[in-house]
């Protein structure tokens, strides 16, 4: 037996004992439900994606379902999951499907990277858990398991470096249970070679893992050092007539695209005085941090008639009764300000 099929093997052995079986996606498996949730699963953690997928797979149980639904919709069940752009590709895909795949997701890997939002290792783990197909995946969790286990040097995110993560997840990948070695491979990175402290003493590999066999475990995968994130500011100008607020539809592309969220503007990020043309109540200022930024906004409670009839005029939006979130795509900061403005008004 060779080093490979040794290593797949032992990872085999030890899902069967201590791996996850009941996860959601795990149940009534389709390539659907596996293609939700491993976009679900991008950069989000398992529990904070369970219950989000129930939802979603109750209102879309199929890809015709979601396919057929308005954008705002699906935005709206994806409200505090983070990472819009991967509801909107959800939903660009479904519709692509629709129209060019019989409504299916294609059996074909270069088929489905051509999807948007799947990139290759999204491809190879709907190949091979719900087509049950060969197919190679090199998610976080397993970049992590290989890279120790072959103590590879460089940063993966480099091309060269990032090739030999692929050969050498390609190489451990078995021809035969293949779905169970993928799902064994994710639930080994995510429960025992974790990012700090990994439980290698109850490792099934670490008997060659080379990382451990250095006494440097936690080195690897090699990264460049993170740099401090850049900071943004922004006013939230909060148009409030009633009991009702002023909400408009961004731009479908870039941060947020396509949520409903406050009219605002850009501000100096220490700026302490308002605009001239501003007047209003400041509420109180709170961050919300992104993967790449730092976004300190400052909520304006405006509540004057003339400004409020000024600002409607001049953009497309629509009023929200407080205390009854619409069926809209909210980003997560500003469904917690509606909150908070409901909470205010109720005297709660």
């Amino acid at each position: 037996m060779s080093s490979s099929d040794n290593f797949a093997q032992r990872v085999l052995v030890w899902f069967d004992q201590h791996g996850r079986k009941d996860l959601p996606w795990q149940q009534s498996v389709t390539p659907y439900r596996v293609w939700v949730s491993e976009i679900m699963l991008q950069q989000t953690q398992v529990a904070t994606v369970i219950p989000y997928f129930e939802r979603f797979m109750a209102r879309f149980p199929t890809l015709q379902d979601l396919a057929s639904a308005q954008l705002d919709e699906v935005l709206h069940l994806w409200t505090g999951l983070g990472y819009y752009a991967r509801g909107r590709n959800l939903h660009k895909a479904a519709l692509h499907c629709l129209a060019h795949h019989a409504g299916d997701l294609p059996a074909d890997l270069d088929a489905l990277q051509a999807l948007p939002g799947i990139g290759r290792s999204t491809a190879g783990a709907i190949m091979s858990l719900g087509f049950g197909q060969r197919a190679v995946i090199l998610d976080g969790n397993v970049k992590r398991v290989l890279g120790r286990h072959q103590a590879i040097s460089g940063d993966p995110a480099q091309a060269q470096v990032g090739q030999r993560y692929w050969q050498v997840a390609d190489a451990f990948t078995p021809k035969k249970s293949v779905a169970q070695y993928t799902q064994a491979m994710m639930d080994l990175g995510a429960t025992l070679c974790t990012r700090s402290k990994p439980s290698c003493l109850i490792c099934p590999v670490a008997e060659d893992c080379q990382a451990l066999a250095l006494d440097a475990v936690v080195s690897y995968p090699q990264k460049r050092k993170k740099q401090a994130l850049p900071e943004r500011a922004v006013w939230l100008l909060v148009y409030q007539r009633m009991d009702s607020v002023w909400l408009v539809q961004r731009a479908p592309s870039g941060i947020w695209g396509g949520l409903w969220s406050f009219p605002e503007r850009e501000r100096e990020l220490f700026a302490a005085e308002l605009p001239d043309d501003l007047q209003g109540q400041l509420l109180p200022p709170f961050k919300h941090v992104f993967s790449h930024f730092q976004l300190h906004i400052h909520p304006l409670l405006i509540n004057q008639c003339d400004d409020i009839d000024a600002a409607v005029h001049e953009s497309s939006g629509q009023w929200v009764k407080l205390g009854q979130l619409p069926n809209l795509g909210l980003p997560q900061p500003v469904a917690q300000l509606l909150q908070r403005l409901a909470n205010k008004r109720s005297g709660s």
